[in-house]
Parts: C-alpha cells; sequence; structure tokens
C-alpha cells in the first residue's frame, strides 16, 4: 500500500440498508487508518439507525435501513462527522490489540519461505527478519469469517501473486503477495505464497468474540520451531495457538 494524496471523502448509498464512505479510489495505507478511524469514530456516537458496521480497505461501511431513514439526512450526518478533523491524520480508535503469534517460516510447514524471498530479492534470513520484526496492522477482514488482511510490508514485498493456484493450504497459513500477509481462517486454495504456519484460528463461531482480530489491530509474528508448533496444536484448544493479545490504548 502507498502513501496517498488529498482524496475528498465520498457519501454513498448502498442497495436499500447501507451507508458508504470511502476514503481513496485505491488502497493505501492514510485510506486506509482514515476508514479504520472514521468508523470508529461514527460507531462511538451508537447512532440509533446503524444496526451494524465494517470497514474495507479503503472505506467504512455503516447498516442503515434506507426505507426508514432519509438517505439525503443521513448523509448530511456523516457529512458533519467528516468536517471535524483530518481523517488521514486521525488516531486510530482506542482499545485496538496487539496479538502476538507463534509460527513456523519456512520448512514442510512452509513450504514457499525461499520462494517468497527469491521474488522479493532478498534472502531467507532477510525475510524471516521482515516478517518477525514487522508489526502489521489489521487493514480489513474478508474473502472468509474473520480471515485479516495484514499490512503493510516494505516495498521488497511488493510480490506479484502466483500464476497458478496452490490446490490447498492449511488454516492458520500464513501468506505472502503485494505487501501484505493473511492468516488463513480455513484450508483454501490460493495464489499467495505460503510463508508460515501458526496454528491461530480467526474464526471461533463458539467463543464469546467469534472474529478476534478487529481493523486496526496490530499483529507480530514470532518465529517458533515445528515441534513446538505441533505441540501446540495437540495441547492449545481454545483456537488462540499460543497467541498473546496486548491491549493499545
Amino acid at each position: 500500500m502507498r502513501l496517498d494524496t488529498q482524496y475528498i471523502p465520498r457519501v454513498r448509498s448502498v442497495g436499500l440498508d447501507g451507508v458508504l464512505v470511502t476514503f481513496g479510489d485505491s488502497a493505501t495505507d492514510t485510506a486506509n487508518r482514515a476508514a479504520i478511524a472514521f468508523r470508529g469514530a461514527v460507531d462511538a456516537q451508537n447512532w440509533d439507525m446503524i444496526t451494524e458496521s465494517s470497514s474495507t480497505l479503503v472505506s467504512a461501511f455503516f447498516r442503515i435501513d434506507l426505507s426508514e431513514h432519509r438517505f439525503d439526512d443521513i448523509a448530511d450526518r456523516l457529512e458533519g462527522v467528516l468536517t471535524t478533523q483530518n481523517w488521514e491524520a486521525a488516531p486510530l480508535p482506542a482499545g485496538r490489540a496487539l496479538w502476538t503469534i507463534p509460527a513456523v517460516f519456512g520448512g514442510d510447514r512452509a513450504p514457499q519461505l525461499a520462494e517468497a524471498a527469491e521474488a522479493a530479492g532478498i534472502g531467507e534470513a532477510d525475510a524471516l527478519r521482515d516478517l518477525t520484526t514487522a508489526r502489521l496492522r489489521v487493514l480489513t477482514l474478508g474473502f472468509a469469517p474473520g480471515q485479516p488482511y495484514l499490512g503493510t510490508l516494505g516495498e521488497t514485498w511488493n510480490i506479484p501473486r502466483q500464476k497458478e493456484l496452490t490446490p490447498n493450504v492449511p488454516a492458520g497459513a500464513l501468506v505472502a503477495a503485494v505487501r501484505q500477509v493473511c492468516v488463513f481462517a480455513k484450508d483454501t486454495p490460493t495464489g499467495w505464497r505460503h510463508v508460515g504456519q501458526s496454528a491461530f484460528s480467526c474464526f471461533r463461531p463458539r467463543g464469546d468474540t467469534p472474529f478476534p482480530l478487529a481493523p486496526g489491530d496490530e499483529v507480530q509474528f514470532t518465529e517458533i520451531t515445528a515441534k513446538e508448533l505441533a505441540r501446540i496444536e495437540a495441547q492449545v484448544t481454545d483456537g488462540t495457538g499460543g497467541a498473546t493479545r496486548e491491549v493499545l490504548g
């Protein structure tokens, strides 16, 4: 994700039950921060007509029944919030979390680390350093329930997706492309390269918080051995995969 620009936010209706506030035409770091910050600010005001909110890479979405509430009135109210500050420079919401997630990198459990490093033009040791020292932000959730898109890695990691799909990678896999890392919520085919493997569960339907990660949270990976991962998989049954959570601010 590149840095941006002077983009004028847009407020638009989405079908019959949604309003979208967009902060960029392409995925940029500032647009993503703005979308997360704006959503948090509106949520904090507890508007009665909003039944659900979410954020994408560049937008904040609010579910509102537009048959009951006039879009123009909602748009005016959202525009009022937009004028209160420069959202590209706004702080992220309070209550975010820093997750430290143990993972294996390379070897049989994550067989494409070397390939990803080669695509990035760096050595495998440098790739491992990059992946375990970066504090990545949860940019958005998508593709599968609770699945995070994490960013943003350095420009070196602006590597393309593979030309062919890997038929299947397991839940908890760390896959990399286009300066981002995903932690897969379930077994799935992918065009991203499988660089790490965790036991972290992104979707816990029986838990108090089915989606443990939220946009704006931060994630840092820590390297463990394949033997340690096997122990976690056998003994840790709460879905955390040995991860720790620290509240930020």
